[in-house]
């Protein structure tokens, strides 16, 4: 039997989602040569149902290699952090900073759509079947099926950017025994730009605009998830409300998915000629908006260490110096969030009361937070 031709690329990237596809593109950018590999059809993205919270300096990123959707991305000029039926509240307003927007919420087909319209015809292979994956010390061999052929891919770096992790050796998991419901409702008096961060005892409640409606993030427990998917649309409006707490009015629901959320770590970002990033490294609870926007940074760093430095081992163990204090700061940020707000004690009710007030009132603290979570560890002293 003829052995099926060995193919080279410097750099194999599975995974087509927008954190591979930025990393590609900054590759690209820099001069350096990148195939993006993918298990799903190319039209699976645009049946992803969420909403995705961008910080400004995700747009800086996304503006420098061409893909940022202008037109698709709904600004956020003001946050408000409160807890229901407990005092105290943080308000976080873009000028305060000199920025056109805290953020942006984009849907995930959009930016989806934005970035793969750069992509040249040959830097994709979509439905393709992993085989085998079969590292060595000069580099990492790939064998699949695609288009009903099979076919080998000899590279110098292979990137893993395919998504969550599963419960694997390797990866650490923490289950907050909560589930993300997410659907698009319409707030009757409008949302002027302002995004919700509202703390219940069952989870936060986001809620983030998206042209004229609000994508929310409606967290609760396991089984009243299965209670809120289950109700019909007026009942579902009227549970969402008694759960904001503040007298908002909502209607037209739109279709409703949910997730269960967990925080999963890899151990490490790099072994041998493998690197991981975006989800597939780390995935984190979504208070705060955290976890894209910091696959973004993963991709985004990675690209500058090999457009310097390039595949060698060494070099490789710079991402990951580079990369610890954004993950590690963003990984406890929201992990202590979701821990220190999903519950009714009345001492840390009181402790969270104290806690935003000071963030508003002292404005040296809350712009510590905000710049964190505009521009990550980069932001830091």
């Amino acid at each position: 039997m003829t052995e099926t031709p060995l193919e080279t690329v410097d750099t194999l990237i599975i995974g087509a989602g927008p954190v591979g596809m930025t990393l590609h593109l900054a590759l690209a950018a820099a001069g350096r040569k990148s195939l993006l590999l993918d298990r799903r059809p190319s039209a699976a993205l645009q049946a992803d149902p969420r909403a995705l919270a961008l910080s400004h300096g995700a747009r800086q990123l996304l503006e420098q290699i061409r893909s940022w959707p202008i037109h698709a991305a709904t600004s956020i000029e003001t946050i408000h952090v409160s807890q229901k039926d407990g005092f105290g509240r943080t308000l976080i307003d873009r000028s305060d900073y000199a920025l056109p927007a805290l953020g942006y919420v984009v849907r995930y087909r959009d930016l989806a759509a934005a970035l793969s319209a750069n992509l040249a015809a040959d830097a994709l292979l979509a439905e393709a079947e992993l085989l085998d994956i079969a590292p060595d010390t000069d580099g990492v061999t790939v064998a699949l099926r695609q288009a009903g052929q099979l076919r080998r891919l000899r590279c110098n770096l292979l990137v893993h950017a395919e998504g969550t992790p599963g419960d694997e050796n390797g990866v650490s998991v923490a289950d907050y025994g909560q589930h993300a419901v997410i659907c698009e409702v319409t707030p009757l008096a409008g949302h002027h730009q302002r995004a919700w961060e509202r703390f219940t005892p069952d989870g936060p409640l986001a809620l983030l605009p998206l042209g004229k409606e609000y994508s929310i993030v409606f967290t609760l427990p396991p089984d009243k998830a299965d209670a809120v998917m289950a109700l019909d649309d007026e009942a579902f409006i009227a549970a969402l409300e008694r759960q904001f707490g503040r007298g908002m009015r909502f209607a037209k629901p739109g279709k409703r998915s949910r997730f269960p959320l967990a925080l999963r770590l890899r151990d490490t970002l790099v072994k041998g000629r493998e690197v991981w990033v975006g989800n597939s490294a780390q995935t984190l609870h979504p208070v705060s908006g955290q976890g894209f926007n910091l696959g973004l940074r993963d991709a985004w760093q990675l690209a500058e260490i090999l457009h310097t430095h390039g595949t060698e081992m060494p070099e490789l163990d710079r991402y990951v110096r580079a990369r610890r204090l954004d993950r590690r700061g963003s990984a406890f940020f929201t992990d202590q969030i979701v821990k220190a707000f999903s519950n009714d004690c009345g001492p840390l009710k009181l402790a969270r009361g104290l806690g935003l007030l000071a963030l508003d009132v002292f404005p040296p603290a809350r712009h510590f937070v905000a710049k964190r979570m505009i521009w990550g560890a980069r932001a830091w002293p």
